[in-house]
């Protein structure tokens, strides 16, 4: 069947904007992601999708466990620039963040974050080019109320742009 496929389809989907982090063996990584997803209520699990190149998901892999920080909409591009656009292999993305380690050991991002909540994977599904892991939350808390920040209000009121490993990125024509 031949294909036809305007990716630009993709941006009409609603999804909310978070960071997803998770430690192994004294090392700290995190990244924005567009997709999380409560899977059941009982037990409370979620789903997340990681692409396999990203220092986030190798230590997925390795601990076994992720937290992510629902973030408020007032959040600085500043803010979210190194958890998009650069890679933890490469920089220290939580030495100018405020955070605190999670029951997991996950670091949980408090600085523009409205909720945390942290999971065990109790299962990951191959997907090619990323990788979903579901996982038993086990800890979870409000920060403060406010307005989550939506991936549409990311890209047409602060003009953000996909990093190339989100499933969103466009190649420019």
């Amino acid at each position: 069947m031949e294909q036809k496929i305007n990716r630009s389809v993709f941006r009409d989907l609603s999804y909310g904007l978070y960071i997803v982090t998770s430690a192994d063996e004294g090392r700290l990584n995190g990244q924005v992601i567009n997709t999380l997803i409560q899977v059941t209520s009982e037990p409370p699990r979620v789903a997340i999708i990681i692409n396999k190149k990203n220092f986030t998901h190798e230590l997925i892999l390795k601990s076994k466990v992720f937290s992510a920080s629902v973030l408020e909409e007032s959040t600085p591009m500043t803010f979210l620039g190194p958890f998009g656009f650069r890679s933890g292999r490469d920089i220290d993305k939580f030495s100018k963040v405020a955070f605190k380690e999670g029951v997991t050991g996950c670091p949980l991002i408090t600085e523009h974050t409205l909720s945390v909540l942290e999971a065990e994977v109790i299962d990951q599904i191959d997907l090619g080019s990323h990788t979903i892991f579901v996982g038993n939350v086990v800890s979870s808390e409000v920060v403060k109320e406010g307005t989550p920040i939506t991936y549409q209000y990311y890209h047409q009121v602060l003009k953000g742009k996909s990093p190339p490993n989100a499933p969103t990125y466009e190649a420019k024509k």
